[in-house]
């Protein structure tokens, strides 16, 4: 039986405001009675962007711990980061923020390391590429798993989605889930925006998984549990 978690409150740090809506579902259907408090900042993902890939802006990391401060004071008992590329802002601001973290992307890599050695990173955009391939590869280690990571980057998908054409941006990454599923175990569609595909692949030819549902699960669990 679920715990009443009507007097929990989640924080969630938006690289980009639009997320917000994206993952409205899930908290509808997994912590409808949490209190939800959203902190979002398109500079963070357009600085993310703009910079050398492989790189995180400085002033993105003492923004992320700024605002992750900003949730703890305000009364958050869980601060869910919930963009990819810069998911190492968490480890980051750890020592500086006492309720507990969790990045959107972290219960999705433990599920598929779990799942199967050969796994799919599908990515939109290039600056979430080596960052979701570090964490992917860093829950492997932990699980003491060894794994083998084929990652596709559709940048136009993400593309046509921002244009407002989520249709197209549905149907290309649908095609890429296909050729994938026959290469690999378990595919892990690396940004939040993707989870709008879970209602298509319910009859996919391998486990797909999305940050969406395994993220809100997760922060469920720890919410009950403290």
């Amino acid at each position: 039986m679920k715990k009443d978690l009507s007097q929990k409150t989640l924080g969630i740090i938006h690289a980009a405001v639009f997320t917000s809506q994206t993952v409205q579902k899930y908290i509808d259907e997994i912590i409808p009675e949490v209190q939800v408090m959203h902190f979002g900042d398109d500079t963070v993902q357009r600085d993310n962007l703009a910079a050398p890939l492989g790189t995180i802006p400085k002033h993105n990391y003492f923004k992320f711990a700024t605002y992750a401060k900003f949730l703890e004071d305000s009364g958050a008992d869980l601060i869910m980061l919930g963009c990819s590329t810069f998911n190492s802002a968490v480890d980051v601001a750890r020592p500086m923020i006492s309720v507990p973290m969790l990045q959107i992307d972290r219960p999705m890599m433990d599920i598929a390391v779990q799942t199967g050695t050969r796994v799919g990173l599908l990515a939109t955009l290039p600056s979430t590429v080596q960052p979701s391939e570090n964490l992917l590869k860093k829950a492997a280690f932990e699980a003491k798993k060894e794994i083998e990571v084929k990652t596709v980057l559709c940048s136009e998908a993400f593309r046509v989605l921002r244009e407002g054409n989520p249709e197209k941006h549905n149907e290309m990454l649908l095609e890429e889930i296909d050729r994938l599923s026959n290469e690999v175990d378990v595919i892990v569609m690396a940004q939040v925006s993707m989870s709008v595909l879970e209602p298509l692949l319910q009859n996919s030819k391998v486990p797909v998984l999305n940050s969406g549902r395994t993220g809100f699960t997760r922060a469920r669990e720890i919410l009950e549990s403290l």
